[in-house]
């Protein structure tokens, strides 16, 4: 070793000649996961350390339908230094316009005096919220820009909520507890409690959420005043949420993505590590007289192993450490970028987890994509010195490939364990594999195909293809390594953009040809009949669809909790919707079990979502506590129903018989059907008639997850062009690595004849053919990768969709085109003497 360590540091005296493109493709991709991970961990922590600011006090109770009872005050009062109580819910504003009444959605607040607990509500002009929201002549409100200026409102305007009559104070720049309310359909409009007490949209039934937010005591041990709330109220629907968690949705949605970004990242490292491989292959061709030399001289094939380990080793940890530290810079230097865009806290630092994560990554993909060629270098022979012969094309030995293929799966593994989705970092690493092995396949299918058209009768005369062709098929070929590099990034691109094509053809096409025009919700009992004597006699309406209307919480099933049973599937976090029915659905909706006879009156029995059921175990004859309005109601499931959620119709995970919900109050729910010149008249009537009622658009909720679609599909995008950018710097190397060969090629080109046009059309198409053949494999192998997401991720159907793809074709044979151009000039350039007489 020591004789092999001074030999490699004499070696390196020489300078980094060989190793920028190694350098570049390896901290390329080390930074990129690096500064995602970094990201990631800026927003958990400023998520934790802000966390009693984001929800609003140090915990929080919700209740959702209904107030705190005096037992759950009385509770909340011993534990709490101070309490401040808001409800929320989904109403419409209603102006007086030129025209007649304008209306829009809106996500209410009512707050009391002492909201809140924490933080500061931003307002312009600025004032205290108190300040805003007192009544004087009306009771004040303030709204978001958004809603503002949709109703085109100045400060001072009045507006309507229900059937009260509000002023407006200010616009709300800050809503400090924003971030932890989740996904909301309208901009938001806060007004006090006292304000609302006239409105007449709270009511018996009608869908809101109070929120109680909670300051305790300094040391207060959250956990166990968490326990002790959950033993006395959770079973009546209560939940709890402390400043250990403020925003989970924010947190979890952070967590996913940053861990699929990381994934893609892992995809970039891949392309790195096709060029790192090629970088080293191409230097150790380099050295073939030395290795000869060296075996003449007595050196053995372990020794000359260790000389050129030691060298890429060093160089590999040099990479590593320069992609740690522009990933740990990267953020901080676009933090007032990020803080700008994010709706959250964020801690802008260096983190050592992130950092030490990508460092690992890049450690094992160095290791995995160096040791075929440093494995291949101890078969040079010492004849090859004498024989001017070319490097060994045999595979490694044996161990090599075994160590090779135990730092595949410590790379998988180690994604798996640390991304935090092992099913969707298994997957990604698994279709990583897959499209190496078939950018592999194709590589040597290219080079097979190649040879036999240099061969073809019908190419003869057509100098420039044919020697093109001969390039591409002959034996120091740079197709692997552009069909790799190019390709694998390709395929990230094309992955997503198949995903965003279909994703966006299902929201602009699918949707509208089933959806509803119109989701009406908070029609009491009393105001149904009006409701439907006004719709269903409208000619342009084609349908109407109701449903009584109730919301709650899974709490126990087979008596025993229902996180026990069900895990953390969604149908038990939080309150679902529950309604009844008396009359049996069409027989092709019960696909188990039996439905209960009309004017049914024994024990109470349920009809649960079939998919649902088996996705958490359900059998018929289980039971089920739900807690409806503090009220625990136990049902036997005596049926199952196919419930189609995909349509934006009216679907229930829960249906129960009429009489286990006999006396309870709730509100009726209904989706209208209309045509696009009736929407405006039926707003206006049923609105006019029934202020409570709210009124939501489905074209509009669709146009807001249309853009949570295109905020993700943009995130994925930039993960998938870091990784093209990364394999562009590959196909820079290797057409930087060919350039020698290229030289003396059109050396001997110009000997025998052929024209500088000729060459040049040879070294263009060549790297076109390369190109397009790297993009063409890329769409199979994107619209595979594409489909398998569709399909078994998000349960949606999957079209080949072309434009993206004869777009990625077009750029993938305009990128190694550039890329091989740029290095053809020298070799157009040289003498064909001189570099004829340097190979004596």
């Amino acid at each position: 070793m020591s004789v092999a360590l001074r030999i490699a540091r004499r070696e390196l005296r020489g300078g980094l000649k060989g190793f920028r493109i190694f350098l570049a493709c390896l901290a390329l991709g080390v930074a990129a996961i690096a500064a995602v991970g970094s990201v990631r961990s800026s927003i958990q922590e400023g998520l934790t350390r802000e966390g009693a600011v984001i929800l609003g006090g140090d915990a929080q109770m919700a209740f959702p339908f209904r107030r705190a009872s005096e037992a759950e005050l009385n509770w909340m009062q011993d534990n709490a230094t101070r309490i401040s109580e808001t409800v929320d819910f989904r109403s419409m504003v209603v102006i007086d316009g030129p025209d007649g009444p304008e209306r829009a959605l809106t996500q209410v607040r009512g707050v009391d005096d002492a909201y809140p607990l924490y933080g500061t509500v931003g307002l312009s002009p600025q004032m205290p919220i108190s300040q805003a929201l007192e009544t004087r002549d009306l009771p004040g409100a303030v709204m978001q820009r958004l809603l503002i200026d949709r109703l085109a409102l100045e400060i001072g305007d009045t507006f309507r909520l229900g059937t009260q009559s509000f002023e407006l104070r200010a616009e709300l720049t800050v809503e400090p507890d924003g971030a932890g309310g989740g996904f909301n359909l309208g901009p938001r409009t806060i007004v006090s409690l006292e304000g609302l007490s006239g409105s007449g949209l709270i009511q018996p039934g009608t869908l809101y959420d109070s929120d109680y937010r909670l300051a305790l005591p300094e040391g207060t041990d959250l956990a166990n005043v968490k326990d002790e709330a959950e033993g006395l109220f959770a079973e009546q629907g209560m939940r709890w949420r402390d400043a250990r968690n403020g925003a989970p949705g924010v947190q979890t949605f952070v967590e996913r993505i940053g861990a699929f970004l990381v994934l893609v990242g892992l995809a970039g490292l891949a392309v790195g590590g096709v060029g790192v491989s090629a970088a080293v292959r191409a230097y150790l061709e380099g050295k073939i007289a030395t290795i000869a030399t060296l075996k003449t001289l007595g050196a053995e094939s372990r020794t000359i192993f260790a000389i050129y380990f030691a060298q890429v080793g060093l160089l590999t940890l040099i990479g590593i450490g320069l992609g740690v530290i522009l990933g740990a810079l990267l953020p901080i230097g676009f933090s007032p970028l990020i803080e700008a865009q994010l709706p959250v806290p964020v801690a802008i630092s260096v983190y050592p987890g992130p950092l030490a994560e990508a460092a690992g990554y890049g450690l094992l993909t160095a290791l995995i994509f160096t040791l075929w060629p440093l494995a291949r270098s101890e078969q040079v022979r010492a004849a090859t010195l004498f024989r001017d012969a070319a490097g060994p094309r045999a595979w490694p030995r044996a161990p090599y490939l075994i160590v090779m293929a135990l730092l595949v799966v410590a790379l998988v593994g180690t994604a798996v364990l640390l991304s935090g989705i092992p099913q969707t970092a298994l997957g990604t690493a698994g279709g990583i594999l897959v499209a190496l092995l078939l950018l592999t396949l194709a590589a040597l299918g290219i080079k097979s195909g190649a040879r036999r058209l240099a061969r073809a009768r019908a190419i003869r005369g057509r100098s420039a293809l044919r020697m093109a062709l001969g390039a591409v098929g002959g034996p120091g070929s740079e197709a692997t390594s552009v069909v790799l590099s190019l390709g694998l990034g390709l395929t990230v691109l094309a992955a997503v953009g198949q995903i965003d094509a279909n994703l966006r053809a299902a929201i602009q096409r699918d949707l509208p040809q089933v959806a509803p025009t119109y989701f009406f919700v908070d029609i009491q009992p009393d105001q149904l009949q009006p409701f439907l004597d006004r719709v269903e006699t409208d000619p342009a309406v084609s349908r109407v669809d109701t449903a009584p209307m109730l919301r709650g919480v899974i709490t126990r099933i087979n008596d025993r909790p229902a996180a026990e049973v069900a895990g953390d599937h969604w149908v038990i976090q939080g309150d679902r919707g529950v309604t009844y029915l008396d009359t049996a659905p069409p027989d092709g909706e019960i696909t188990a079990g039996a439905w209960w006879p009309e004017g049914y009156d024994g024990p109470p029995q349920v009809a649960f979502a079939a998919e649902e059921a088996m996705e958490i175990g359900l059998q018929l004859g289980d039971t089920i506590t739900v807690s409806i309005l503090g009220r625990d109601i136990t049902a036997e499931v005596t049926a199952f129903r196919q419930v189609e959620f995909e349509n934006a119709g009216i679907g229930f995970i829960l249906t129960m018989s009429p009489n286990a919900l006999r006396g309870a109050p709730h509100t009726h729910i209904a989706t209208v059907y209309a045509a696009p010149e009736a929407e405006a008249a039926i707003l206006r009537d049923v609105a006019g008639a029934a202020p409570n009622i709210t009124a939501i658009r489905v074209r509009d909720a669709i146009d807001r997850v249309a853009e949570a679609l295109r905020s993700l599909a943009a995130a994925t995008s930039y993960g998938a062009a870091a990784t093209l950018v990364t394999g562009f710097v590959v196909l820079i190397g290797a057409a930087a690595a060919g350039e020698r060969g290229r030289v003396y090629e059109a050396a001997v080109l110009k000997t025998i004849g052929a024209s500088r046009r000729t060459i040049l059309g040879s070294f263009a198409l060549r790297t076109a053919l390369l190109g397009a053949a790297a993009g063409i494999v890329a769409i199979a192998a994107g619209a595979l990768g594409g489909w398998a997401v569709l399909t078994f991720v998000m349960d949606a159907s999957y079209t080949f969709e072309p434009v993206s793809a004869g777009a990625i074709v077009i750029g993938g044979a305009l990128a190694t085109l550039l890329a091989g151009l740029s290095f053809a000039w020298r070799p157009l350039s040289a003498r064909p003497a001189r570099v004829l007489r340097a190979r004596e």
